[in-house]
């Protein structure tokens, strides 16, 4: 039996995640969402966009541009802030 990751590690995972979606649309926009909101979360947050992560990249851009209506489970204020989103630091 294994031990559940610490919030750190999930943390990690998330930002890994977040960077390497497939294309690079997909990882400026929910990779820069990370990165700009992820030091203010707790549990519930976190927990929130790992259940976006399993979501695919175009739902996600869709309804982060607002073209289409979320999952119910996935709206509120954390989607609500993806969609104000207007910059996002870029890696080089």
């Amino acid at each position: 039996m294994t031990d559940a990751p610490s919030f750190e590690q999930r943390l990690a995972r998330a930002k890994f995640r977040s960077w390497h979606r497939g294309t690079r649309e997909a990882d400026y926009m929910i990779g820069g969402f990370y990165d700009r909101y992820h030091h203010a979360w707790a549990e519930a947050e976190l927990a929130w966009f790992e259940a976006l992560l399993d979501e695919d990249d175009v739902d996600i851009m869709a309804w982060a541009l607002r073209s289409q209506q979320p999952p119910e489970h996935l709206a509120g204020d954390l989607l609500e802030a993806m969609q104000k989103l207007d910059y996002v630091d870029i890696p080089r």
